[in-house]
């Protein structure tokens, strides 16, 4: 085959040098220095203006080579997987400093790698998207937990119930104030149990702003207490002093007038049954004769602390056990008496509603009236904390300032 290079100085009469045929590849026959072809890789594509040429000259050959430091270290590396190689013929021995030429000139590549996503363990399981259903609050119950978020903010709360200050009895003996109830060696004998009194020689003491519990098993003689502090029942002997009254002396005529500065609570209610709830606390202030015009702003207004703005013109039948406990609650506070007596006012109900029952005693407490609650319920008294008076047949054998249930004497 013929030559198909031509030196710069052969004429036509030259002799041509023949030389052997070359198999077609991708490398490309090169004269060398001495003019002999060796085979050398083909070129990179001519570099444009904004692109460096790699294999441009450099002169500066003492430059330091550039580093990357993303690179792993031949320790730190995985060894690689072996791939079979097939060297190329004739192939030139590398020249170290063109090696460092070439690695000096190449611009260092600092592109960020895209990021991989990373698959879910199989064995974990399966992430279920949080979706959660708000109820509906009431306005009722905005209330009662803005309430609740008010006590809570209170470094000395403890529990459901707003915290217990110093000892009422203390402050008011210290003060000089009168207590609101004493009796004095009080006892009651029945006709029907001449040998087994109802109260034996019992001994209290309560003053204004307290809030007392009365315990005691079934026939120990609480109601008969109770009943005794608004002249329901006369004792046989001793002295009783309630708001400075005595009432061993008062006269028949004057004990409703007496009663008036009582509200009280009983257990079976005692609502009428032919009035709605407006007009059975409305009524509570017509026997003692309250204008129209108190009548109309105070009952609402009492409801609506209870709980039963909705529920005004709804019969006692309509309402649950609840519901007319609240009413009765309302009645006997409509007049704001300073002394409250309730007799068992959660007998009959259930927990939740028991517990908003006393809640509701002791808001009323707060404002200044002195309550006494008969109950025998037992985590009612342990987790509010107030003073309690344990009685057993007839005697009075626990009178404890911040106490609970108990067994009664113990």
């Amino acid at each position: 085959m013929g030559n198909h290079f031509r030196k710069p100085g052969d004429g036509e009469g030259a002799s041509s040098v023949q030389t052997p045929d070359v198999v077609a590849s991708h490398f490309t026959v090169v004269p060398d220095v001495a003019g002999q072809a060796s085979a050398e890789p083909q070129a990179a594509p001519v570099a444009t203006a904004s692109e460096p040429d790699p294999f441009a000259y450099n002169p500066d050959l003492n430059q330091p080579m550039p580093v990357d430091v993303a690179a792993p270290t031949p320790d730190a590396a995985a060894p690689a997987a072996a791939v079979p190689t097939v060297p190329a013929p004739d192939a030139p021995k590398s020249d170290p400093d063109e090696s460092r030429l070439f690695m000096s000139s190449v611009p260092e590549v600092t592109q960020a790698q895209p990021s991989i996503p990373s698959v879910p363990d199989p064995s974990l399981p399966p992430q279920v998207p949080d979706v959660r259903v708000v109820p509906e609050v009431t306005a009722d119950q905005q209330a009662e937990v803005a309430d609740l978020d008010a006590a809570l903010q209170d470094p000395g709360f403890t529990s459901v119930f707003a915290p217990v200050g110093d000892s009422r009895r203390k402050m008011a003996r210290e003060a000089g104030v009168d207590p609101v109830i004493l009796m004095e060696h009080v006892t009651k004998v029945y006709p029907a149990q001449p040998n087994k009194p109802a109260l034996d020689d019992v001994n209290l003491e309560v003053y204004p702003g307290e809030f007392v519990f009365l315990v005691g098993h079934s026939g120990s003689g609480k109601t008969t207490l109770l009943r005794s502090m608004t002249r329901d029942v006369k004792p046989t002997s001793g002295r009783i002093l309630i708001a400075g009254q005595d009432l061993m002396r008062i006269k028949n005529r004057k004990v409703p007038f007496f009663r008036r500065q009582i509200g009280t609570v009983f257990q079976d209610y005692k609502l009428l049954p032919g009035k709605t709830a407006y007009e059975n606390v409305a009524f509570a202030l017509e026997c003692i004769g309250k204008p129209r015009g108190v009548i109309r702003s105070q009952v609402p207004e009492v409801l609506r602390l209870v709980g039963l703005a909705d529920q005004m013109d709804s019969m006692p039948d309509q309402l649950s056990g609840g519901e007319q406990q609240r009413v009765a609650v309302a009645r006997a506070m409509v007049n704001r008496p300073p002394l409250l007596i309730c007799d068992e006012p959660t007998g009959n109900l259930d927990p939740a509603i028991s517990l908003g029952i006393m809640k509701l005693l002791e808001r009323i407490n707060r404002t200044g009236t002195t309550v006494i609650v008969a109950t025998h319920d037992r985590e009612m008294v342990d987790s509010m904390h107030r003073r309690v008076v344990a009685l057993e047949a007839g005697h009075v054998v626990r009178d404890q300032e911040r106490g609970g249930y108990g067994n009664y004497g113990a």
